[in-house]
């Protein structure tokens, strides 16, 4: 790795500034251009940030266009520092090569495929700032820019103990204070304090592209912490448009359920029981009945805990996929 030099790098000894925006590169030129251009256009007047580009062996034109900024940085962009890896090495160094050099009292992690809309940033700090010293990941609601459909609203679990992105607006964005809590939420756009960032100690490496996100969720959960989505915090997003953004998503998948096997199961129950409820209301089966009844009064609140077939049922159904995964192992995926 190499820091560029570049005109409008802070001191190291200068006053340290509320945000640490942190973006790694690879290739997409068009795309990060027109992300920093929306980036720059939608913070507040009064924001005190730093900006620190990771370009991550891109090979499209974005090495040169870094080194021409470096030179000669835009009007009315935020302090600047550029980072180089000679050679691809993937989101999760990046962002921790980066982290390593910030200096602001908040992380903001930013992928170079979004398109930063109006009012986006208050809400996001607003909810980290609601949340205290129980903060943990903040995240937000993300725009599929193809479809404009909601590709993420927060991370929950499947039936079978997955991970994957909530793709509709709960009612709590027009109620309340707007912050869902989830067990963890995408890293294309969040925000944590650097605190917290070097108590967890960033993003595990062992993950290539995928993954590591999650994990970093589920440490700041370990760690006692609070991850959320800001509701009222919109932003569109280009969905995977990384080259090799999917190439490791076994492996990762793998890693993860390893490391978080238990924790995976049990986020895993609640949805188990409203998918099984919704089942068996389209398809009674006599001999669930008894399940069904357990799972209505858990539901209901009137069951401190779900029926004893839930995580049987989960466990089994993650056991098919640890096979899954061993067989695709032992054909070198």
């Amino acid at each position: 790795m190499r820091l560029l030099p570049c005109s409008s790098a802070p001191p190291p000894a200068g006053p340290a500034p509320r945000l640490s925006v942190v973006v790694p590169l690879h290739n997409c030129l068009a795309l990060t251009q027109a992300m920093l251009a929306s980036l720059h256009a939608t913070l507040p007047p009064d924001t005190t940030a730093e900006l620190l580009l990771v370009d991550d062996g891109s090979t499209d034109g974005t090495r040169a266009w870094l080194e021409a900024i470096a030179a000669h940085p835009p009007s009315g962009w935020l302090p600047l520092r550029i980072l180089v890896n000679e050679r691809n090495r993937g989101f999760a160094v990046s962002n921790n090569r980066a982290a390593a050099l910030a200096r602001g009292e908040l992380l903001l992690l930013l992928n170079n495929d979004l398109v930063l809309l109006p009012g986006w940033l208050e809400p996001l700090l607003s909810a980290h700032r609601r949340l205290g010293a129980r903060a943990g990941l903040v995240g937000n609601v993300q725009l599929d820019v193809a479809t404009g459909a909601v590709d993420h609203a927060g991370l929950e679990l499947t039936v079978t103990g997955k991970p994957v992105h909530t793709r509709e607006i709960p009612r709590e964005a027009s109620s309340g204070d707007g912050v869902r809590i989830v067990p963890a939420v995408t890293g294309a756009c969040v925000v944590l304090s650097r605190a917290l960032w070097e108590e967890l100690g960033g993003f595990d490496e062992g993950y290539v592209n995928g993954g590591e996100d999650i994990d970093l969720g589920y440490r700041a959960r370990a760690a006692g912490r609070v991850n959320a989505v800001a509701l009222r915090s919109v932003i569109r997003h280009h969905v995977s448009s990384s080259p090799g953004r999917k190439a490791r998503d076994e492996h990762n998948s793998r890693r993860l359920a390893l490391r978080w096997r238990e924790q995976l199961l049990a986020d895993s129950l609640v949805p188990w029981c409203r998918a099984h409820l919704a089942e068996a209301w389209l398809r009674p089966d006599q001999q669930e009945y008894l399940v069904t009844l357990r799972t209505a009064a858990f539901l209901a609140g009137l069951r401190r805990t779900p029926p004893p077939e839930a995580p049987l049922r989960v466990a089994r159904a993650m056991r098919r996929e640890f096979t899954r995964w061993d067989e695709l192992c032992g054909q070198g995926v």
